[in-house]
């Protein structure tokens, strides 16, 4: 489970998934702050609080008498990482689904063998951490395992940008109320896999396995 999400956050997520979605045009106007509380449900406060915020990442411009614009996304300067913090979990993990499948493909094709030897050692960490009921370090392991994979791609986009997806996993692990190992555990077999498909260079094993990982990302 996780903790429960402010009705600032619902308000800030659904405007963000309508105006990219295209409801709401570059340089149109958002309904006004009655509508915005009818349509949500919510108060006042919560709808200004919410509008703040898109305001402040670039995604919305207040013009005081004339109301609350959707920005160019050329002025849009906010960091994928903020961004990200503002997304549902499950568009995260659609998009992450997406980026992971073309990292093991490249993977795949372009890892070393000092890559495999740190997916082993990042492997050997999991499990270390899964047999002590170290819960923190599961979650260390893990991501630096996923990045060591991101490594293995010999790409430095997708590296860093996968490095920021991280970040966003990661807090998902900390914001959990009942943490355990069993959450790693079970995906360990599945791991495993996944650096033998890449040490076999065997692209759909490989795809069908992180796949199968992130199908079961608790």
């Amino acid at each position: 489970m996780t903790k429960p999400i402010k009705l600032a956050d619902k308000v800030i997520f659904e405007l963000q998934k309508e105006i990219s979605l295209g409801k709401y045009k570059v340089g149109e106007l958002i309904p006004p702050e009655p509508v915005l509380m009818e349509q949500f449900g919510v108060g006042r406060s919560t709808i200004r609080e919410a509008i703040k915020t898109l305001s402040n990442a670039g995604v919305l411009k207040v013009q005081q008498g004339a109301g609350t614009f959707v920005c160019a996304p050329a002025e849009t300067t906010e960091p994928l990482d903020q961004r990200l913090r503002r997304a549902a979990l499950q568009e995260v993990n659609h998009v992450r689904q997406l980026l992971e499948v073309e990292i093991v493909q490249l993977a795949v094709s372009h890892r070393t063998a000092e890559d495999l030897a740190m997916m082993d050692s990042l492997l050997q960490e999991r499990w270390e951490a899964i047999i002590t009921d170290n819960y923190e370090a599961c979650a260390d392991a893990d991501i630096r395992f996923h990045k060591a994979v991101a490594g293995a791609s010999h790409n430095s986009v997708l590296a860093d940008l996968y490095q920021t997806f991280s970040n966003a996993i990661m807090r998902t692990f900390q914001q959990r109320e009942k943490p355990h190992v069993s959450q790693f555990q079970r995906t360990h077999e599945l791991h495993v896999q996944l650096a033998a498909a890449i040490r076999e260079q065997q692209a759909e094993p490989a795809i069908k396995t992180v796949r199968a990982i992130l199908e079961n990302n608790f």
